[in-house]
């Protein structure tokens, strides 16, 4: 597994190099977010019983910039290196495509879980911030990165420019995050929109999570591990699929 660790640790001190753009600023444009939402919400609205939505609102907030810088290492670093042309050098080491889906996955969830704390703890400072079941948000924590973190590879394969990768994380990623329930309940949805959020993946992510975070939730937090477990299987195993046919990257 030298082949695995090695470029494992390439793809961590990828993003650390540049820790400030990479780690500080989306933990800052999160915490901007919920100052900005607390002051002008917190006495307005109340999701569930007893819980403030300043309360509400963190965990989904911890969640979604997770789930964003997931996606954004693992598929900025492999556009990077199509553009620039270095990663012929992975191609032709002796690793195989499970070994190079290891490695940037891993790393993918090592910057997700490193930004998420970082949320995490900057709220501690500001907010009585709970953590009712901390398996249970770890659990979804790691899942939701695995997922994004795979979703990353295949932009990153599938693109041949950063506009084309701009496009999968303007028009996909970013809608499908900021409408997984982040902000509000899909209970105050219409029917219709409730409906259509259950064909959206993320929304199980946040949904467990927040249950982790605070004990509640709007669906079952078994539900959402099955939903997301399952979707994370089946994009891991296209990922993989796409390693090992070269789709794009060797033909």
């Amino acid at each position: 597994m030298i082949g695995f660790y090695t470029l494992f640790y390439k793809e961590l001190l990828r993003f650390w190099k540049v820790s400030f753009q990479t780690l500080l600023a989306p933990i800052l444009s999160s915490m901007l977010y919920l100052l900005i939402f607390s002051h002008v919400l917190e006495t307005r609205i109340q999701v569930y019983q007893g819980v403030a939505y300043t309360t509400f609102l963190i965990p989904g907030l911890v969640m979604m910039t997770a789930l964003q810088n997931a996606f954004a290492n693992s598929s900025s670093s492999l556009i990077q290196s199509k553009i620039s042309g270095n990663l012929v050098f992975i191609l032709l080491s002796p690793l195989s495509y499970l070994e190079i889906f290891l490695a940037y996955v891993c790393a993918s969830v090592v910057r997700a879980i490193i930004v998420g704390l970082g949320v995490y703890g900057a709220t501690l400072m500001l907010f009585d911030t709970p953590m009712a079941h901390p398996l249970w948000a770890l659990l979804f924590a790691f899942t939701g990165s695995l997922l994004l973190g795979s979703l990353g590879i295949i932009a990153g394969i599938w693109s041949d420019k950063f506009d084309q990768l701009a496009a999968f994380q303007n028009f996909i990623i970013l809608p499908l995050t900021f409408l997984s329930g982040v902000f509000y309940s899909i209970h105050s949805l219409p029917a219709i929109w409730q409906h259509l959020s259950h064909l959206n993946p993320f929304f199980y992510i946040v949904d467990g999570l927040r249950y982790g975070f605070l004990g509640v939730s709007d669906i079952s937090p078994y539900l959402s591990l099955s939903v997301v477990v399952l979707f994370s299987g089946a994009v891991s195993w296209l990922t993989l699929w796409m390693l090992k046919a070269g789709y794009k990257i060797r033909h």
